[in-house]
């Protein structure tokens, strides 16, 4: 009977797409603080900037809903890694998950696959127990910024797979178009120029931001910087095809969070956690398709990557597969709604946030705002500069300030008509009904999860009894970090 039981590891060698004889690979790609209008496929400003991706876009299938969970790089990688939320795992910002907490990679290694990482290693590798067979950071890729050398290493990669006779997970993160941008007269060492230049004239400006001189030549330097993106994921699609694995790879592109400007990344807005979701499957997703219906987001990618290999997922994941949407099939329940949270950010600060967003509305809970805290993050760059000057002499820029530095304690907007999150909408009696039934499905989930800011929440009117919830989950900085120009780094 023993000689009839196939091992776990062989079971999941025996899973197949599209071919009857090959099993699953899955790379997923991820760019770092993306704007996902940048892309031509997603209405994107001027419409060349990405044509590796809008021509991978036409050949899968385009998620227009899709979102990260945390709108920070380490803390949505950690979700990404162990298919939980920062507060289910402990990585609440950028600290380590616990070592008990089940990873995708470890779970693909003992079902038998070869697993790689290319760049930001340390931000996806939340767990000091978890361990990639194949890896280089940033240094080993021209600074992260060298599509030649993504491409050297990726085929490094896939044909040690192939030589192995093992499916892979490969997880290709480009560090662009992370600040510092990409300004071609001050190339950084060891990095390429991109196959196209921006000028400011070129700009189109994101509606959360004001249009100012200062701010359009940075985010000119970004779509430089979001050029090269493109060049190295396309370098990176050569290397899969010429390797032989574009048939039997299920490719998905997304960004870790938002453009890294204020009101974006570091945040719960909706250009925060929006990202692009492009998948590729061959007999599986039909080509040229889009799923403008259901909410997706990152901490559904470890179920979705067991049952699409056909590996047992470890229980305890907080998310849910979407398979059934890649193969065209509808999938209500769960999908009405996407749940996002903020802890810690770069710097040490706790700010937490919790935000629940559907099709028409957002509710957004700051239990850290208290009229004195004053927000920063260090994404503000030229941008808040130019504001900064503007403001001086316009008060609808300096209002928009004042929310960026002080917040309030709930936040709720009409997705639909102001997705630039410009109009704070909570106080309308208009929609008191729809605020109350949103306010009660972020208390589900949060009960769900045991989410600590559940206490926090249920006693939002009571600023001390907020503050007890905020030091009793983050320590004393928890407490202390309410306090204008306070620096947690000491």
């Amino acid at each position: 009977m023993k000689s009839l039981i196939l091992s776990f590891a062989a079971l999941a060698l025996l899973v197949t797409t599209s071919r009857a004889d090959e099993p699953v690979n899955i790379l997923l790609f991820t760019a770092d603080d993306l704007h996902a209008e940048s892309l031509g496929v997603y209405g994107g400003r001027p419409a060349d900037v990405t044509p590796n991706l809008d021509a991978f876009a036409a050949e899968g299938l385009l998620f227009n809903r899709a979102h990260v969970n945390t709108a920070i790089c380490a803390p949505c990688r950690a979700i990404i890694a162990t298919g939980r939320y920062g507060h289910r795992s402990g990585a609440m910002g950028f600290m380590s998950a616990r070592n008990d907490v089940p990873d995708v990679v470890t779970t693909f290694q003992e079902a038998g696959f070869h697993t790689g990482i290319l760049g930001k290693q340390p931000h996806s590798t939340p767990k000091a127990n978890m361990k990639w067979d194949y890896a280089f950071d940033q240094k080993d890729l021209g600074d992260g910024r060298s599509p030649q050398l993504y491409y050297e290493r990726s085929v490094t990669f896939l044909k040690q797979a192939k030589k192995a006779g093992k499916p892979f997970y490969f997880m290709v993160n480009s560090h662009d178009p992370h600040r510092p941008y990409c300004y071609p007269d001050k190339l950084r060492k060891g990095a390429e120029m991109p196959s196209k230049v921006y000028q400011a004239e070129d700009v189109t400006v994101p509606g959360f931001l004001p249009d100012l001189p200062g701010l359009r030549e940075e985010f000119a330097a970004y779509l430089n910087s979001t050029r090269r993106l493109d060049d190295t994921f396309g370098r990176v699609m050569e290397a899969l095809e010429e390797t032989g694995f574009t048939d039997n790879t299920l490719v998905l592109f997304i960004t870790d969070n938002g453009l890294a400007m204020p009101f974006a990344k570091c945040n719960a807005w909706y250009h925060a956690t929006r990202t692009p979701l492009l998948v590729r499957w061959p007999g599986v997703v039909k080509p040229g398709t889009r799923d403008d219906e259901h909410f997706v987001s990152v901490v559904d990618f470890f179920p979705s990557f067991m049952e699409a290999t056909g590996v047992e997922a470890p229980a305890g994941l907080d998310g849910q597969s979407f398979l059934p949407l890649l193969k065209g099939k509808k999938q209500q329940k769960g999908r009405e709604r996407v749940f996002t949270t903020i802890d810690s950010k770069a710097g040490g600060d706790y700010v937490p946030m919790r935000a629940v967003q559907n099709g028409k509305f957002g509710y957004i809970y700051n239990p850290f705002a208290n009229d004195e805290f004053w927000y920063r993050n260090n994404n503000e760059g030229l941008a808040m500069k130019a504001m900064n000057e503007a403001a001086e002499n316009d008060e609808a820029i300096k209002a928009r300030i004042d929310l960026f530095r002080y917040r309030v304690p709930e936040e709720f907007y009409d997705l639909e008509k102001d997705p630039d999150c410009l109009h704070n909408l909570i106080d309308n009696p208009e929609f008191k009904e729809v605020i109350a039934e949103m306010q009660a499905q972020l208390v589900a989930e949060m009960e769900r999860t045991d989410d600590p800011m559940l206490e926090a929440y249920q006693n939002k009117e009571d600023r001390a009894k907020v503050d007890a919830v905020l030091e009793a989950t983050y320590g004393k900085r928890g407490k202390a970090r309410a306090k204008k120009g306070f620096d947690p780094r000491g």
